[in-house]
């Protein structure tokens, strides 16, 4: 007789009981098994990451409706260290009534992720995923109240995503008295840490001035500490301007997409019309290329055409797409923004010409500043941007990072290390302006790896190192003046005197001649 297996003792689920347990996951339960993928991994992270989603928020919607932007950041501790409620207020358009729900309570809500222009969120994950994070946290709704205008009522809610369906549920909706003319203001209570010094709220907040110097910030820390960051420019940056897909940039998957949800009756008008850069001569062409008629239907366009159609996009030489849906903060502004919030000695920074990356437009800038009261014996400090969003976390996994280690400082005049940033008073920015940044994960921290973004980060910091060169050869020369001055003012009495001995001078004489020898020394110099 056989001798029975584990195997074979073991009563294994059946495909019909399999399919009982399976159930669609929303993005909402995804998210809050997962919360680290948005910055929510720990206390001192989530607080951080609370405040950063609200004021990116604000500074979105202020800009958009041509407001400058002005906000309050209060950080408010609530009975315990590790319960706070942050309230962020804005004076921006603010939110209709049936909208704010949506925008506070619901993942993967917004109007930004579907446009190509430059703007700050881009998923609409951000302030309803800190919302989600304080509820299940501390167990209270997110409070919001705003106002389109004086003249309309103010509206209050409070509400709470239902993880199950990834749909808001209202706790509180009315009507209310609120001293404030137009605007938006939400409060979000949540288990969290605070800090002063790296990674906090405080550097968030000054790094964000840095590089918006036309907004005006209010802070008010747990401590009751208030900091105001004024702003330096009276005028908002250009509104950047949509644009459609660049056929360089596009993918199998998402051109069969548009083939079969476009409006346009022909391929040849399909091509001109979704997407940028593409001329009625360059569709011909494009057409001929792939071996479809021009005036095929779109809709009807196979699979293995939509193969050859892809290729020849990709062979016909095409202009680059337009740059007005990137808006670059400005050599003058990112000057001016370093020295509105760091004392040096030495200044520089470089808009690079626009470049291209899959197709995407997107523009670097960096700044350097070397001296004053920037720290000495340490490494030096790198501010990375994308957006105007300053990102703190995920440094070592940023493209920005290596390539400032990359730039090679021993060339400009600083002692750098293999594999490490360069040491001494320097600080340095980089920014990425682009309607599509590639973060490396949903918590939006650091740049993904592209080639050309990468050269192009290496390039503006190689500009501004050469400024810094020049000016370190300049100060050591002047050094170098002084020492050699030094040494000889040092001696002048003692030429005085020895000409006394071999001339006889008395010492009327002596001081008149170690005078004037003194002031051609100065004159000499000052020449």
């Amino acid at each position: 007789m056989a001798k029975k297996t584990s195997s074979d003792a073991r009563k294994g689920l059946t495909a019909a009981d399999m399919a009982l347990q399976q159930r669609e996951i929303s993005i909402s339960e995804f998210f809050t098994k997962n919360r680290h993928l948005l910055g929510f991994d720990n206390p001192k992270r989530a607080l951080l990451t609370t405040v950063k989603e609200a004021v990116d928020n604000s500074l979105d919607a202020c800009e958009e409706a041509g407001i400058l932007p002005q906000i309050w950041v209060d950080i408010e501790e609530r009975g315990r260290e590790d319960r706070f409620a942050v309230h962020v207020r804005d004076n921006g358009p603010g939110i209709l009534r049936e909208q704010i729900p949506r925008i506070f309570g619901k993942l993967l809500y917004g109007s930004k992720f579907h446009r190509l222009k430059m703007s700050r969120g881009q998923q609409g994950i951000g302030i309803s995923a800190a919302g989600m994070y304080g509820h299940l946290t501390t167990g209270k709704p997110v409070t919001i109240r705003s106002r389109t205008g004086p003249e309309q009522d103010a509206q209050y809610f409070q509400v709470i995503v239902n993880t199950k369906d990834n749909e808001p549920r209202i706790v509180r909706d009315r009507t209310i008295e609120w001293e404030f003319g137009q605007g938006t203001e939400v409060v979000i209570e949540l288990e969290g840490t605070f800090q002063r010094g790296k990674w906090s709220v405080d550097e968030y907040l000054e790094q964000t001035a840095t590089a918006n110097p036309h907004v005006t910030i209010h802070y008010t820390a747990p401590d009751g500490k208030r900091t105001d960051f004024e702003r330096v420019c009276d005028e908002l940056p250009p509104e950047p301007k949509e644009i459609k897909p660049h056929p360089y940039g596009i993918e199998l998957g998402i051109l069969i997409k548009m083939l079969h949800e476009t409006s346009s009756r022909k391929l040849q008008t399909f091509l001109q019309s979704d997407f940028c850069r593409v001329s009625r001569r360059a569709s011909l062409e494009i057409c001929e290329r792939a071996g479809i008629y021009e005036n095929a239907r779109p809709k009807r366009v196979a699979q293995k055409e939509a193969e050859t159609l892809l290729k020849a996009l990709r062979e016909t030489k095409l202009m680059n797409p337009p740059m007005d849906c990137i808006c670059p903060i400005g050599e003058e502004l990112i000057e001016a923004g370093m020295r509105k919030e760091h004392e040096a000695a030495f200044y520089s920074s470089v808009t690079r010409s626009p470049a291209v990356y899959r197709g995407i437009p997107f523009v670097i800038e960096a700044g350097v500043a070397y001296g004053g009261e920037i720290k000495e014996d340490t490494s030096a400090k790198l501010m990375r941007y994308a957006n105007r969003v300053p990102l703190l976390y995920s440094g070592g996994g940023c493209v920005m990072t290596r390539a400032a280690i990359e730039a090679n400082w021993r060339q400009y005049g600083l002692d750098q290390s293999n594999g490490n940033l360069p040491t001494g008073p320097v600080l340095m920015l980089v920014h990425i302006a682009s309607p599509w940044v590639p973060f490396t994960s949903e918590s939006k921290e650091a740049v993904a790896f592209y080639p050309e973004i990468e050269k192009e980060i290496i390039l503006a910091l190689q500009d501004c190192g050469r400024h810094l060169r020049r000016y370190l050869k300049r100060r050591r020369r002047k050094a170098e003046e002084k020492r050699k001055r030094e040494y000889i003012e040092k001696y002048i009495p003692h030429i005085g005197e020895a000409l006394q001995d071999i001339l006889g001078f008395d010492d009327g004489e002596r001081t008149r001649i170690i005078t004037d020898l003194t002031e051609v020394l100065k004159n000499g110099h000052d020449g």
